[in-house]
């Protein structure tokens, strides 16, 4: 979107200032220096140089808001400060900001796209649009609430947008896991075999039930397939497959780390081989 030309009406200043808490975040945003190099370079004022961060860069906002009748210099300093080589040792810092920035504009029915780009996008008119416009997909393993294990293995992938990785990486923590859990050495199909299937003793070194029925049997069975059958699909294969050879989509992502994740709740409750209670 071109800043020469007006784009839209001005913003209300409850979107300036909500951009402006983005890009000046305390922890996330641009730092001080930053923020006063990137209005040099953009020719805006900054009226309130010594206010906060985030006040300083909404004041600078209205201010140049007002100098042109419309958001056009808001919106150039925004796809300034999100131009994709400033994030090329960070990139999930770019899909931070940008996950943040796109829920708040789309009430302007704006987006910033993934090459930084502000480019015309849904328009929402409650929160709750706003929130859906713009949900991620780390926002929605939130919503889902994800198990914290997938998302400790796999959450820079995740904001890197590597999808390929990710499913590698969340298929991995369910391997540490029976290790970290049992002692037990190996990997895959025979590490499965070792920790979770009944063998012929019928008592798994982790049991996810107590046992005493066919149909707990058949469960204990079915879960050690089930990680079995992850291991195959989706570990094997971008362990030795060349990433461009295979695409994995937003809504497989999310699908592979759901399931992961409910591997990961039903090892939460797991008993000793012993029967000594909670792995947890």
């Amino acid at each position: 979107m071109s800043s020469s030309k007006s784009p839209q009406p001005p913003w209300s200043y409850s979107v300036l200032q909500l951009v402006a808490v983005v890009l000046a975040d305390t922890e996330d945003g641009l730092t001080g220096s930053e923020i006063r190099d990137l209005l040099v370079r953009l020719d805006m004022q900054d009226p309130l140089p010594s206010a906060t961060k985030r006040v300083r860069l909404a004041e600078a906002f209205l201010v140049a808001q007002n100098r042109f009748g419309d958001p056009r210099r808001v919106i150039t300093f925004i796809v300034t400060a999100m131009e994709p080589v400033r994030y090329r040792s960070n990139p999930e810092l770019f899909t931070l900001r940008q996950d943040r920035l796109n829920e708040h504009l789309a009430f302007v029915g704006l987006r910033v796209n993934d090459e930084g780009k502000v480019a015309k996008g849904a328009v929402a008119q409650t929160l709750d649009e706003a929130s859906r416009i713009a949900t991620s997909i780390r926002d929605e393993l939130h919503r889902r609430k994800c198990h914290p294990s997938v998302l400790r293995y796999c959450s820079v992938e995740v904001l890197k947008k590597d999808h390929f990785h990710a499913c590698l990486e969340a298929a991995k923590s369910i391997f540490d896991r029976l290790r970290d859990s049992t002692g037990v050495s190996g990997d895959g199909a025979v590490l499965v075999d070792a920790v979770l299937a009944l063998g012929k003793s019928g008592v798994p070194l982790l049991a996810i039930n107590s046992l005493q029925t066919q149909t707990e049997r058949d469960e204990q069975t079915g879960l050690a397939n089930f990680v079995k059958g992850l291991n195959g699909l989706y570990r094997n294969p971008t362990a030795h497959d060349p990433r461009l050879s295979r695409t994995i989509s937003d809504d497989e992502l999310l699908e592979v780390l759901t399931m992961v994740s409910m591997v990961h709740r039903r090892l939460d409750g797991v008993s000793a081989p012993n029967g000594g209670g909670s792995e947890r």
